[in-house]
């Protein structure tokens, strides 16, 4: 795989669009160093970005919680989008929204911070290995848990959030697994490292966390009204680690995840079964079909 720092073509930045080579950020950038930085992955289908307009709103509603206004507006920020998608080429992959403060001052504060915007994207397959997609994917269950929605802005998409999720990912591949269940605060099941988590029962119905501490998905959202559309019930409650020997099955939802089937958590195990090949099936047809304005 070409690192990142070495791929060709234009990245959208503060406006322009510049060599790919050419995009600096200075070491001294506060979002390096205090995580003042925000994000979002979006997902290109024959040439369009899904939900293109709710990712954006998602963006600038982060950057708020963190206490910077973005210098463009939102529909600014979305003809940036498809633009570098179309100079780029982009049919089927993902596209990287940043937004961060500057390096005008070091320190705590950063009032007098100059915000960065840059947009770039590259062609991109699965997330995860197209046959862990059939067979379905291991998680271990990770020790690092979701903070308490009173200690970060745990609505957002904003990169100090990460943390956790990379050193509980990092554990769980050297484990042999390929993805972490994460807790909340209250030792109640939260998400993945990168995308929400749903559950199947003995009687056909889905069970997914209630997300009061960590993000509430676009995809999950909208594999929740593919489920209503098909008549199945959704439980949006706490569940506890104990209810995971009770489920049937289970799978992972997120931009980067689409609808991945899990096979086990630790060592509760699940079966990849039609109602998740279903939902998988309908979210491929939606998203392929619907196009950004």
């Amino acid at each position: 795989m070409i690192p990142y720092d070495k791929r060709s073509g234009k990245i959208w930045y503060n406006g322009e669009l510049v060599d790919w080579s050419d995009v600096k950020v200075h070491v001294l950038s506060h979002g390096l160093h205090y995580a003042s930085c925000v994000f979002e992955g979006e997902r290109v289908y024959d040439g369009s970005i899904f939900k293109l307009e709710e990712h954006t709103s998602r963006l600038f509603y982060s950057a708020r919680r963190m206490g910077f206004e973005i210098p463009y507006s939102e529909e600014e920020i979305n003809l940036a989008s498809k633009k570098i998608i179309n100079t780029q080429k982009v049919k089927n992959g993902y596209v990287r929204p940043v937004a961060w403060r500057g390096s005008e001052m070091m320190a705590i504060s950063a009032q007098q911070t100059k915000i960065h915007v840059a947009i770039a994207t590259w062609e991109w397959g699965s997330y995860f290995d197209p046959k862990l997609k059939i067979e379905g994917i291991k998680l271990n269950i990770s020790n690092w848990r979701r903070p308490a929605p009173n200690t970060i802005p745990w609505d957002t998409k904003a990169s100090g959030l990460y943390m956790i999720c990379t050193l509980s990912k990092h554990e769980a591949e050297k484990q042999g697994y390929t993805d972490s269940l994460m807790l909340d605060h209250e030792g109640n099941v939260a998400e993945a490292t990168g995308a929400n988590i749903f559950f199947k029962d003995k009687n056909g119905e889905l069970h997914t966390p209630i997300p009061d501490s960590f993000l509430d998905g676009i995809t999950r959202r909208t594999v929740i009204e593919i489920a209503k559309s098909k008549n199945i019930k959704i439980h949006e409650r706490k569940i506890n680690p104990l209810e995971l020997k009770d489920f049937v099955g289970c799978f992972l939802t997120g931009t980067a995840a689409e609808v991945t089937p899990v096979s086990c958590i630790a060592d509760n195990q699940f079966k990849v079964c039609k109602m998740i090949i279903d939902l998988n099936e309908s979210y491929q047809i939606l998203v392929k079909k619907k196009k950004a304005a």
